[in-house]
């Protein structure tokens, strides 16, 4: 399978436990979209879990199940998407060693997430080699698919900027063939005589102005041709850019939308804050969480006037309910008109009827063990046969073939 770069998304999560409604808006919504529209890979980041649980073994293998069975209630699907586990797929491990031989000690040291994570978990010791290197592990979760997209947060775009750089590095260093120019030269013939002239004169003109209107334009250009294969192009995008061939593809980061999910105190919805919903929840449990809910303090009685704004459960319908429901709650509060457990009752139903398919989805799996075994394994075939072509690239551009 020789999947293209430009279509290709990764993705991957850490095996912590149960997930919660703030993943579910976070990030698998967000998935069940992007495999409609991309050639996606979503993994369980298991080695990942073990930089900061390094301590604590016992759970990552069955949580990495369970939330595979997660992702496959909430709508992730398996003849969609690539869904694996990390760990399965040694060629994570080999590609980070590789580029760990050629990082620079200072860009992981530079992540601002390196020190803040250290400051936030204080009570671990994660002076370890393994916490300062998982952003190149990451690199090298990202780069071993090819994958020309990586949904994050705007707080993980300093991750993705991290893999860019990696794989420019590698490019310079290991991507000058010795007849390079003539290898493009001809590569470029390849496309017919109208579409290489195009090419040489974008190539000339980003070169020498820095145009990077001619750059893209190169970039689409290149794309568009049917005549050369994969490597022929990457061999051509090299040239354009004035750099080698393009052994690495650098990554861009895709935007996800950000979690608006409040917690049951009004909080970020967090384990570590005790006020969560999880997907898997009783139906009943579901409804005492939320008809025990904290609302506006101001509300003592019924008669009392309320201000939504300073209502936890306000901030939950900015998520689940229409805006004729809103409106209704907003003068219902203001004018104590409607009272908290009336309030209440239209987003219990609408998390109910979230979740309730979801549940049912997550039991079929949990019970055909056979069938989430299937999906596990060929989720691992079909990554380890992607990686093992860009491993196959890597170790002859080293001379490791």
């Amino acid at each position: 399978m020789n999947q293209a770069a430009t279509d290709t998304v990764l993705s991957g999560m850490r095996p912590t436990g149960q997930l919660h409604l703030g993943h579910l808006h976070g990030v698998l919504n967000n998935w069940v979209k992007l495999q409609e529209q991309y050639r996606c890979l979503f993994f369980v980041a298991d080695w990942h879990a073990l930089t900061t649980h390094y301590d604590d073994t016992s759970n990552i293998a069955q949580h990495s199940r369970e939330m595979i069975l997660d992702w496959l209630a909430a709508g992730v699907d398996p003849e969609k998407a690539t869904l694996f586990i990390q760990s399965h797929v040694p060629e994570h491990a080999e590609l980070h060693l590789l580029l760990s031989m050629m990082t620079p000690l200072s860009w992981l040291e530079r992540i601002p997430s390196y020190k803040d994570q250290q400051q936030k978990l204080s009570n671990k010791d994660l002076s370890t080699y393994g916490f300062l290197g998982y952003p190149l592990l990451q690199s090298a979760d990202i780069l071993v698919y090819r994958a020309a997209w990586v949904p994050v947060g705007e707080d993980q775009v300093s991750h993705v900027e991290l893999t860019r750089e990696v794989a420019r590095r590698f490019n310079y260093l290991y991507g000058r063939e010795a007849d390079f120019e003539t290898k493009a030269q001809a590569n470029a013939k390849k496309m017919g005589k109208k579409a290489a002239k195009r090419y040489q004169q974008l190539r000339k003109t980003y070169q020498e102005t820095g145009d990077t209107e001619a750059l893209a334009a190169g970039h689409e250009l290149l794309q568009a041709q049917s005549n050369i294969n994969q490597e022929e192009r990457e061999r051509l995008t090299g040239y354009l850019e004035g750099t080698g061939k393009t052994l690495l593809v650098e990554p861009q980061p895709l935007l996800a939308p950000a979690s608006k999910m409040p917690g049951l105190d009004g909080q970020k919805m967090s384990k570590s804050y005790g006020n969560t919903i999880s997907l898997r929840d009783d139906p009943k449990d579901i409804e005492q969480k939320l008809r025990t809910m904290p609302t506006d303090p101001a509300r003592v009685r019924l008669t009392d006037a309320g201000n939504p704004e300073r209502c936890p459960v306000f901030q939950l319908h900015e998520v689940y309910s229409d805006e004729d429901t809103k409106q209704w709650i907003q003068k219902g509060c203001t004018e104590a008109g409607i009272g908290c457990l009336e309030c209440k009752k239209p987003l219990i139903d609408s998390v109910l009827a979230e979740l309730t398919p979801m549940q049912e989805r997550f039991l079929h799996y949990a019970k055909d063990t056979a069938a989430l075994d299937k999906i596990i394994l060929d989720g691992q075939a079909q990554a380890r046969e992607m990686a093992g072509e860009t491993l196959k690239i890597v170790r002859e551009s080293l001379g490791l073939a």
